[in-house]
């Protein structure tokens, strides 16, 4: 018995003059592990709410064909009964949070299932240990970061060890060694337990090792069904913008086969001579700013600080009562027109940062001072909708610069994350240009021509002297526009640089490229023209 079997699904959200899935059939066989890849809207979410029975049953519309999961028809039974055999992680995981402690939400789905005290002890020990989350079980729900809320909410849907496990951008807001040991988990569950993966993801470069099947949505169809390797080959000639940066690395570089992980990119490399092993090259300077591809506008160049600073953080410290403090020192200043890349691992403040340099939050100690507005994004865009519909969040002309007028009747909780988060960047920004932006994961959910239209966005307010930081994950982001990153430990600055720098040789906090080029490269652009070098030097030497 497969257990989630789509048989000629075709749904439209109430009120929708488009189907957002249209005649899908798609099976799922016990032990897959499945990569849901397309773009944002592309209908990737709508899956797999159908796939857990919100489609039709709490989102209403139009609903026809049949969805199997476990055996069980979503026609006939709701969401709270097909939970018992799918477990479930959106995008926004802190809907899905319901109780006040860690420990208590990881035993709620335990103790519902009728587990004994022992088993449900056990299993949120396990469960805690399993996602890192171990150290957080007697905090409150309330005080953690989004990443850490995240891990919460997946802990919970895998307590009970589900035929099933649904993820929707599961690492979206997962540092890199978090985002690794979640696939991590992921990969034991499905390998050794031989539970059943369905995972929608934007950054398929984290995920494509792991996956049995690559399935491809596009306009709420299928349009590739394939193993990673056959997926690259047909996204390179069908779908660009699903490449991962290594893939496009080496179509750039004119190189075959793609690779489905650095580690194929570096063997392939290395058995052609191209690696540069034989001559070491120092980190190459960073390149023009790209965005997955496409050339951005030009960043701002790193300016001086001091009289032009639009945003001043001095020192700041915020120590809660009976906790340890959030933020231990951290010093921050932003000139005007300047883009700045916030990053550091889940939990190390760069949240809570962002809260006090915009108000929210009042430091114990130190100093914010600010030439004018400061705008905030936070990680949650839903609270920034007043409305039932979209047109009413906007005025007619921001909704077109949003890239969102054709979404207008739609109520915002139907949006795909990525559409959510462009609709409360608009809300945000308003009608006049703020002193500063302040962006807390602003590519969560978003598709790589979304990522692009963001970053070249964002390089056009630095153009107009708005101060930007954005706090991500997203290193190929950071890589597009940031001249400047600053990496964040444990609530204070630890690095503070050009972004070549930080982001040129690491480990974890680098790009996909630079880890495939041993920090000689950053971006797939810059990286194929070093391989193309490497390559019309080898053919030289061959022929002396």
């Amino acid at each position: 018995m497969t257990v989630l079997s789509l048989d000629r699904v075709t749904y439209a959200y109430a009120g929708a003059t488009v189907p957002a899935l249209r005649d899908v059939t798609l099976a799922v066989e016990p032990g897959e592990f499945v990569v849901l890849a397309g773009g944002t809207g592309s209908g990737k979410s709508t899956l797999l709410r159908a796939a857990c029975g919100l489609v039709p049953h709490f989102h209403g519309g139009t609903f026809s064909g049949r969805t199997l999961v476990g055996g069980l028809d979503t026609r006939e039974h709701g969401p709270a009964r097909i939970a018992g055999v799918a477990g479930t992680l959106f995008q926004e995981p802190e809907t899905q949070v319901v109780l006040g402690t860690v420990r208590a939400e990881l035993a709620f789905p335990l103790e519902n299932a009728g587990l004994g005290p022992a088993a449900v002890a056990r299993g949120v020990e396990e469960a805690g240990l399993a996602l890192g989350i171990a150290h957080l079980l007697d905090r409150s729900t309330s005080e953690l970061s989004g990443g850490e809320l995240q891990r919460v909410a997946l802990g919970a849907s895998l307590a009970t060890r589900p035929a099933l496990v649904l993820l929707d951008e599961p690492t979206s807001q997962l540092d890199p060694v978090a985002g690794d040991e979640l696939l991590g988990v992921l990969r034991r569950l499905n390998e050794e337990w031989g539970t059943a993966v369905v995972l929608a993801e934007h950054r398929l470069e984290r995920c494509l090792s792991a996956a049995d099947r690559v399935v491809a949505i596009r306009d709420g169809a299928v349009a590739c069904d394939a193993a990673p390797q056959d997926f690259l080959t047909w996204a390179a000639a069908q779908a660009p913008d699903l490449q991962t940066p290594g893939a496009r690395l080496f179509s750039l570089a004119g190189l075959a086969p793609l690779p489905v992980a650095v580690k194929d990119a570096r063997a392939a490399l290395r058995k052609r001579g191209l690696d540069g092993s034989g001559a070491p090259e120092p980190v190459a300077p960073a390149p023009p700013p790209r965005s997955h591809g496409r050339v951005a506008a030009a960043a701002p160049a790193p300016r001086r600080r001091g009289r032009d600073a639009a945003l001043e953080l001095k020192h700041l410290w915020l120590e809660p009562r009976g906790a340890e403090p959030r933020l231990r020192g951290a010093s921050l200043t932003v000139a005007a027109g300047e883009i700045v890349a916030l990053m550091g691992r889940n939990g190390a403040g760069k949240s809570t940062l962002l809260r006090v340099a915009a108000g929210l939050d009042k430091p114990t100690r130190g100093k914010v001072r600010a030439t004018g507005r400061v705008a905030l994004l936070l990680q949650t865009p839903g609270d920034y909708f007043l409305h039932d519909t979209v047109a009413a969040e906007l005025d007619g002309a921001a909704l077109e610069r949003a890239g969102l007028a054709h979404l207008a009747d739609r109520h915002p909780r139907d949006l795909s994350g990525g559409e959510r988060q462009r609709l409360a960047l608009a809300v945000v920004m308003g009608g006049e240009a703020p002193a500063a932006l302040l962006l807390d994961e602003p590519t969560r959910g978003m598709d790589q021509p979304r990522k692009a239209a963001l970053a070249g966005e964002l390089c056009c307010l630095g153009g107009e002297g708005v101060a930007v930081v954005l706090a991500t994950h997203d290193a190929e982001l950071a890589v597009a526009v940031a001249a400047r990153t600053v990496l964040l430990g444990k609530g204070d600055v630890v690095a503070d640089a050009p972004t070549a720098d930080v982001l040129g040789g690491g480990w974890y906090f680098a790009t996909q490229t630079a880890r495939i080029l041993a920090g000689a490269a950053l971006d797939p652009a810059a990286g194929a023209a070093l391989l193309r070098d490497r390559l019309d030097l080898a053919v030289k030497e061959a022929l002396t």
